[in-house]
């Protein structure tokens, strides 16, 4: 444990710690499905006045999640990226990804 120059007197043993710069692991889906079996939604937020399309919850690894990014990215012709379990896209797309999602097996929630 790091010596903190501010501690006044306190005792941080075993799980305590004053250094408030260490973060918590993110929980990370040991759970891989087969894209028939997602469940996937779609949300919309506007950011800094723009709309952003988020499709979610993927049960992929990074790397096939980052594949299919950039698969559809190539076929909707936009931007987006990867968020923990989710794709997100540049402008309002639902209807245009949903198709292309659903040209890959991918299921949606009703």
């Amino acid at each position: 444990m790091k010596k903190n120059l501010f501690e006044m007197g306190a005792s941080f043993d075993d799980d305590w710690s004053s250094d408030n710069k260490e973060k918590p692991k993110k929980r990370e889906s040991t759970e891989i499905k087969t894209p028939e079996k997602h469940q996937l939604h779609f949300a919309k937020e506007r950011r800094r006045g723009k709309v952003v399309t988020i499709v979610k919850p993927f049960h992929l690894s990074q790397n096939e999640l980052k594949a299919l990014l950039k698969t559809v990215k190539k076929r909707l012709g936009t931007g987006g990226t990867v968020k923990e379990e989710s794709l997100e896209f540049q402008g309002e797309v639902k209807e245009s990804l949903k198709t292309q999602l659903e040209t890959l097996g991918y299921g949606f929630k009703r």
